[in-house]
């Protein structure tokens, strides 16, 4: 089932919520990029692939808005209880997910690095733009937002699952 309905999530929004969960977890491991300043496997593997992997999570996150727009009179429901609480978390995690990767745009624009993605460069390397790096320094305050907010949508769907015992995590599997 491609679309999604009253029922559960339809194969598209499955991908792109399990897809970008991978990659998500990914970035988060720049955390780890801290420890003894990056020289370790993280550091030295999956670190250089930030920016390529963060542009590709723009996309994604720009796709996904578009792709929710279309199903939202089809999507599963929610208990009227907690409706406004789901719809607000949603609308947080989907926020950070798209601030994200613009701060961290704006971190190398304003550093005059330029932008480079998977070998393609996207913005040639230049003068700092003291705005932009402005901006772009939101961007470490806002992983710890959006990892918060994970751990708590984590928490909510197991819960969902081993308290509750509804279907709520098994509509996204």
């Amino acid at each position: 089932m491609k679309y999604d309905s009253k029922e559960r999530y339809g194969s598209v929004s499955k991908t792109f919520h399990w897809l970008m969960a991978v990659l998500i977890g990914w970035q988060l491991l720049k955390f780890g990029d801290r420890i003894a300043e990056g020289e370790h496997w993280v550091g030295e593997t999956l670190v250089p692939w930030h920016v390529s992997i963060g542009t590709l999570l723009l996309v994604m996150i720009v796709l996904r808005l578009v792709w929710v727009m279309t199903q939202r009179h089809q999507r599963p429901a929610q208990d009227p209880a907690t409706a406004r609480l789901v719809k607000a978390g949603h609308g947080l995690l989907f926020a950070g997910m798209l601030l994200m990767p613009l701060t961290g745009i704006m971190v190398m624009l304003g550093g005059g690095y330029g932008l480079t993605a998977f070998g393609l460069e996207i913005f040639a390397k230049g003068d700092e733009i003291a705005w932009a790096a402005t901006i772009g320094s939101l961007h470490s305050p806002l992983v710890w937002a959006l990892t918060v907010l994970i751990i708590g949508h984590i928490g909510m769907a197991l819960t969902h699952h081993y308290v509750h015992r509804d279907d709520t995590l098994k509509r996204m599997l």
